[in-house]
């Protein structure tokens, strides 16, 4: 009983919607359209902002995740409250990991923002849909590109 309110505890709370999304609206109201030329200079600055956005989301996650571990860091007497602890601490450690790889796409990202070339598949030179884009700011290849790349990656898996 006492393990679940510890857990409830420290369970952080789910984070707000980011600003990007509120109302089903972009950012100050404004979403890409494919009536508008393809990634113009007010698309490439709703990407970039949105990019933003989400990077300081993750940066302030594993700020509070840093905090939290470091509060954990207690000696627990009993052997089934040290194994739960570890475990919960190699979980969050895990989860860190995969969105510090997901910083340096993000980064990636903000730099083709730069150079002109974000929003274009990297395999075919084609736009990546809006759509896409807005839902997977970090793409790099189109739909059809990504599922060609899936495909080739199960027929090696399977070998």
């Amino acid at each position: 009983m006492l393990r679940e309110k510890e857990k409830k505890a420290r369970t952080p709370e789910k984070t707000a919607p980011r600003p990007t999304e509120k109302n089903g609206h972009g950012l100050n109201g404004y979403r890409p359209t494919e009536k508008e030329p393809f990634m113009n200079e007010r698309q490439r600055e709703y990407f970039r902002a949105k990019l933003l956005i989400w990077k300081d989301e993750i940066l302030k996650e594993a700020r509070d995740t840093l905090q939290h571990l470091q509060d954990e860091n207690q000696n627990h007497p009993d052997l089934a409250d040290r194994a739960s602890s570890e475990t919960d601490r190699a979980i969050e450690l895990r989860a860190r990991d995969r969105q510090r790889k997901l910083i340096s796409k993000i980064d990636a990202a903000l730099t083709r923002i730069e150079d002109g070339s974000y929003g274009y598949c990297e395999e075919t030179g084609e736009p990546i849909s809006l759509k896409r884009l807005e839902a997977r700011p970090i793409a790099t290849l189109s739909i059809e590109a990504q599922e060609r790349h899936e495909r080739r990656e199960r027929v090696y898996r399977d070998d």
